[in-house]
């Protein structure tokens, strides 16, 4: 972009700026200074990819078979269910979209810029490379812009790096669009705006289609292909039987399309669906916003979440935390920056009001600050200045003393400001008597300032070697350390207050700050390996302070498995290989570089890890992005961030992301009961009809009775599934692995089981009626009954693959109650309507009937809790 400034020719100079012209052209060459756009999909965009699944092709190819041998109403059966799942997908999805949609906050509204030597206040979207920019405390950066003069510039680039330190500024420096201004003002010449800044650059690679697919999808397509597979060969396999056996050709394809009806489960994707919204209304609840309906699930099956620190494990809110005293007393303050939250204490628990020591040492700490913390509107406290200013005043609220009573009894003479390359700040003062002198900065400055050092009520000669211990204690600690120190000289009215008056002060303490971790974070991070989750903490801070802030967040983790921007580099350079060696052990990267960041998270995904990734800032877009899930911060995050994710947290609560995961792992375990459900109901279906044909018995049941029996079993039963709670221990279970298939050890042998005894069952008691001399349309009358009931139950024993149905109280899910009660009575009433009776081939049964038919049903609940007894006595067995 230097290249670009030069264009504009010489006319313009580093004191009238830019002409109207050349802006003018400029803004026809380079373009508005405005981010990249992400489009909001329309709502029957949203509407048609409900339609791209594998599932949803096979229910679509058997309406269309349906519709050309005439079997309309199988057809209309099938379309049906696909458009309601497709409209509720489609709602749910566009909702979320439409509630998350970028506000854009990140752009600035408004710039100071001089053009034509003049000051004017213009759109920052009119902003143009060689423009003359005017920056103050306060103000976010409106374009990439390289600083020509400064005065005590301090930067927060902690959207930009994760460094959570704001950072000094000199002439010849860059300062970066969507970073925020905290200290001092400075003026600079624009080289890059829009897509060209490193915010637009960042913005501009979060675009680019994500190559990772959420596990649930994964996993549905494995059990697609093996359900057509499965259907695929049962059928050939049926209807070269029938043809073997000279049965009709209609009649062959019309029993096909019943069967593939039965054993495709045309419920699951709009039960799977259903489970979805649910439990996105459920983390909606607890302020987690899902902007993708697959993403619910997805947190439920990651294995390692990597996050980032400022913001995310911490509150973003710089706060003194540690007093040292060079009597070596220690003093500990509540975190937050409100100054009414909380107090001070002594470490050893002896004293809860602050000594005159301390009192002393926040005099000086609220003197030589330009910060403000006045109150609001609401009742609150409103910051205003530089972070490190605010903290030290908040502190001393917390310890009774007051900025403005201060004052009134020193009255300011001079100010010293802080600059980076003086490392101190100071302020001169006068009362009746004396001139107060009072000093805050750099520990090593202050030394040599000092000739003293208040211990009691004592001032004794300064100990460097205690103080360089004290402050090394604390700096490995993850503290950034300030000194303070005051003097006293006679008054004079001679105004000559300046440096040459700091030498032989009195050292008073030492105060330790700290971006403060989140108070609910180590119970999550706690949460986190109870659940089986690796957690990796990716930040632009250095190391020490990295390590610092794991630890005190409850991280696990040996000195190897800390790693710096430069080894992640290194690795990167060597290949995959080392790089994946590298993120296999390693769990705190620190100073680590946004297209770094994008790196590990494909290295953890790689290493056979799904990856949640969560962050705020810009830095952490890329991998929000790549993420098999991204969960961006809502209050804190900037908004390419929200972009970003797939999932935002409201309340940017840490806390909240294993709320999510709970929901997550609740979601899966629906769909797991609904995927039984449905696959042992339609496999024992397939099975009696393979048992027919191999026998060379009348087919049990008509093709219009299999649509009935659907109908009545599966038409709301697998929705009241999906609707059930929690079972309670879902974080204590061991995470899913990435290759586990969806029909694991347990599920096909629960199938199996369930499969052989209603598929086997049913067949039985048709071939005794049938050889005992019943009529085939009375024998499939009964065999029709016992299937509902049969079912009904199996609805019932897929509640839970491990509790007893004894255990689980029906009336905790009334949908499902309804749904088992009222297919009964559904198919009780149709035995009584002339027509229907008639249509479905069925007639009222006798009470004796109906009482042996529960009997033979209520067979399925027994082998089912015998089932699970030996299961939970394998698991309880498990080293």
């Amino acid at each position: 972009m230097a290249d670009a400034v030069e264009d504009l020719g010489t006319a313009r100079t580093a004191e009238t700026g830019l002409t109207q012209a050349q802006a003018r052209q400029a803004l026809e060459k380079y373009g508005e200074n405005r981010l990249p756009v992400v489009g909001t999909p329309s709502f029957l965009k949203v509407l048609a990819l409900q339609f791209l699944s594998p599932l949803i092709y096979i229910l679509m190819a058997s309406a269309a078979l349906s519709t050309v041998i005439s079997e309309i109403t199988d057809a209309l059966f099938i379309a049906v269910v696909l458009i309601v799942n497709g409209i509720v997908g489609a709602i749910q999805e566009f909702s979320a979209g439409k509630s998350a949609e970028a506000l854009r906050a990140l752009e600035q509204p408004h710039a100071t810029v001089i053009r034509d030597g003049e000051r004017q206040v213009i759109d920052a979207a009119g902003l143009v490379p060689g423009d003359l920019v005017m920056l103050e405390s306060g103000e976010r950066v409106p374009a990439d812009i390289r600083v020509t003069t400064a005065e005590g510039l301090q930067c927060d680039e902690a959207a930009h790096t994760g460094e959570s330190r704001a950072v000094a500024k000199l002439a010849g420096d860059a300062v970066f669009a969507g970073t925020v201004i905290t200290r001092g003002r400075a003026r600079g010449e624009v080289v890059a705006t829009g897509s060209r800044t490193e915010l637009g650059r960042i913005a501009g690679a979060i675009q680019e289609r994500s190559t990772a697919k959420p596990p649930l999808m994964i996993r549905m397509e494995d059990f697609t292909r093996l359900i057509a597979v499965a259907v695929g060969v049962a059928i050939v396999f049926l209807v070269a039987l029938g043809l073997w056996r000279q049965m009709a050709l209609g009649e062959l394809l019309t029993m096909s399309i019943g069967l593939a009806v039965s054993a495709i489960p045309e419920g699951l994707p709009i039960a799977i669906t259903v489970a979805l919204a649910i439990s996105m209304r459920r983390m909606a609840k607890v302020n987690v916003v899902v902007r993708h309906l697959p993403a619910v699930e997805a947190l439920g099956s990651c294995t390692m979440i990597a996050t980032d620190k400022t913001g995310t494990l911490t509150l973003n809110e710089l706060t003194v935390t540690d007093i040292r005293l060079p009597d070596d007393s220690h003093w500990l303050f509540d975190t937050g920056i409100d100054p009414v939250a909380g107090g001070i204490r002594s470490r050893d628990g002896v004293d809860d009001l602050p000594t005159e020591a301390v009192q002393l040492l926040l005099r000086a700490a609220s003197l030589p600050n330009e910060g403000e913390l006045s109150r609001g509107n609401g009742g609150g406290f409103d910051p205003m200045g530089d972070t490190v200013d605010v903290a030290l005043l908040a502190a001393a609220h917390k310890g009774g003393v007051r900025k403005a009573d201060l004052l009134e009894k020193y009255r300011l003479e001079k100010r010293i400001p802080y600059e980076p390359e003086l490392k101190y700040a100071a302020s001169f003062h006068l009362d009746e008597e004396h001139l107060h002198i009072f000093v805050k900065g750099a520990p090593e400055m202050l030394g040599t300032m000092c000739g003293t050092m208040r211990v009691g009520e004592h001032t004794v000669p300064i100990d460097h070697d205690l103080l360089r211990g004290q402050m090394d204690a604390m700096t490995g600690c993850g503290l950034r350390v300030l000194a303070f120190a005051e003097g006293r000289l006679a008054r004079s009215d001679n105004g000559d207050y300046g440096d040459h008056l700091l030498f032989d002060l009195t050292f008073l303490g030492l105060a330790g700050m700290q971006d403060p971790i989140r108070p609910e974070v180590p119970a999550a991070l706690a949460a986190c390996r109870t659940a089986g989750i690796d957690v990796a903490v990716i930040t632009g801070d250095d190391p020490r302070t990295a390590t610092a802030i794991a630890r005190e967040a409850g991280l696990h983790f040996l000195p190897e498995d800390v790693a710096t921007g430069e080894l992640v580099a290194e690795a990167a350079d060597a290949g995959e290989t080392a790089l994946d060696e590298l993120t296999r052990h390693v769990r705190v990267f620190a100073r680590v570089k946004p297209d770094q960041k994008l790196a590990i998270v494909r290295s953890l995904a790689r290493n056979g890890h799904y990856v949640a990734v969560t962050g705020d800032g810009v830095n952490d877009a890329p991998a929000l992005k790549h993420a098999h899930v991204g969960v961006a911060m809502g209050r804190a995050g900037t908004d390419v961030a929200k972009e970003s994710a797939d999932i935002i947290l409201a309340d940017d609560n840490f806390a909240s992301i294993v709320a999510g995961i709970r929901e997550g792992r609740v979601a899966y375990s629906n769909i797991r009961k609904v995927v039984f459900m449905l696959v042992s109901t339609g496999a024992a279906e397939v099975f009696l009809f393979l048992l027919a044909m191999v026998l060379g018995t009348p087919m049990p049941l008509s093709a219009v009775q299999l649509l009935w029996l659907n109908l009545v079993t599966n038409g709301v039963q697998d929705i009241a599934l999906v609707t059930e709670a929690a079972e309670g221990d879902e974080l204590s279970r061991p995470v899913r692995q990435p290759d586990e298939s969806l029909f694991d050890r347990l599920m096909v042998r629960r199938i199996l089981v369930a499969t052989l005894l209603m598929g086997g069952g049913g067949f039985a008691l048709f071939y005794w009626l049938i050889e005992n001399g019943m009529s085939h349309l009375a024998a499939s009358n009964l065999l029709l009954v016992l299937f509902v009931l049969f079912e009904n139950f199996q609805c019932i024993n897929s509640r839970s693959e491990r509790r007893s149905v004894f255990r689980q109280s029906l009336a905790s899910n009334p949908f499902l109650l309804i749904g088992v009660l009222g297919s009964q009575a559904l198919h009780l009433g149709a035995m009584y309507v002339p027509g229907l009776n008639s249509l479905l081939g069925i007639s009222p049964i006798t009470l004796n009937e109906w009482l042996l038919l529960l009997l033979a049903g209520s067979s399925l609940l027994v082998v089912s809790e015998i089932e699970k007894v030996i299961y939970r006595r394998q698991l309880a067995n498990m080293p």
